[in-house]
């Protein structure tokens, strides 16, 4: 890390800088000029040429552009807005070290340097520079361990959400999800469809092939069904067991009819056999369709249970089929 002295006199360059190499501190950079420290600092540069200077030595009084004019433009720039500068000025009035102050000098040393005064003034300033830049590295960790946080709580969020087993959403996520869309329905004034669905005669499905054979049925039923939803807002869950839901915003009974019947195929063509099945020698599913206009007297349980009423219906009238329940109201 470096000082960077700027005067315009050689002898008092050559002073500071013996003084300050004969404390130790012996990384320093002379400019001549206001105009010399601009360039050397890179102000205007995209990228800051010195972001290593800890510490401005600014003489008050130079030709051209004066040191106290100096220090609010190098304090303007973002790089060295925490820069310490200390303004070495013959004049130690009241006025001028109020403008040197109100252009972001943090501290003052007056003609003649002394030496006590510039070891004192200078270790003062070293010693608020690297408080700042230990302040700024832990707030910096600190951010990054946020970010870190916030990137885990997202991602706990999103695994809450799913189903362990087939990887899509869960009984409590479709329950968040499905009260949403109630509410956005009554306000909007769309339909809403629920979709229920049960692998048939999975239990013997279980007991004849194991349920790890079980756990991988569950798992290409739902890549089957959520193969059939194509918009974004339609969500497929697991709702328990071998039931599964759906979610069919701004669809009527007609469409969620149309969307329960390829969902049946889709699964039927995946041909998984099912020995035990009492009505194919592969899996199939039955499947129960509740939606319509939902209003403000409507409750969204009574939706669910239509669907699920459907459901049942569509097990008793012999299973591989789809039933519709019919409007919420």
């Amino acid at each position: 890390m470096a000082i960077l002295i700027v005067d315009d006199s050689a002898d008092s360059r050559a002073l500071i800088k013996r003084l300050l190499e004969k404390h130790g501190l012996g990384d320093i950079l002379i400019a001549e000029s206001a105009t010399d420290a601009f360039a050397l600092l890179g102000l205007d540069h995209p990228v800051c040429l010195a972001e290593n200077i800890e510490l401005i030595l600014m003489d008050g009084v130079m030709p051209g552009i004066d040191g106290i004019k100096a220090c609010g433009l190098i304090k303007s720039h973002a790089c060295f807005k925490d820069v310490p500068i200390i303004v070495i000025t013959a004049s130690d009035d009241a006025e001028t070290l109020e403008k040197a102050f109100a252009a972001g000098a943090m501290d003052f040393i007056t003609k003649p340097v002394k030496q006590l005064e510039l070891k004192a003034r200078v270790n003062s300033a070293l010693n608020m520079k690297h408080a700042i830049d230990q302040r700024k590295a832990r707030e910096a960790e600190l951010v990054k361990v946020l970010e870190e946080l916030e990137g885990l709580n997202r991602e706990l969020s999103r695994l809450s959400s799913l189903d362990g087993l087939t990887g899509i959403a869960n009984r409590r996520h479709f329950d968040q999800i499905f009260e949403m869309e109630w509410r956005r329905a009554i306000r909007a004034g769309h339909d809403l469809s629920i979709v229920f669905l049960d692998i048939d005669f999975f239990k013997y499905y279980n007991d004849t092939y194991g349920h790890q054979e079980g756990d991988d049925c569950l798992k290409k039923i739902a890549v089957a069904a959520g193969s059939v939803l194509k918009r974004p807002a339609d969500l497929l869950a697991r709702y328990g067991g071998e039931e599964f839901v759906i979610i069919l915003p701004e669809t009527g009974v007609d469409g969620a009819y149309e969307v329960a019947q390829q969902i049946r195929s889709a699964i039927e063509m995946c041909n998984i056999p099912h020995s035990a099945s009492q009505i194919a020698d592969h899996v199939t599913v039955s499947i129960g369709v509740a939606g319509g206009k939902i209003s403000l007297a409507d409750k969204s349980q009574e939706l669910i249970a239509l669907a699920d009423k459907a459901l049942y219906e569509a097990k008793n009238g012999g299973r591989n089929q789809v039933r519709v329940a019919g409007a919420v109201s």
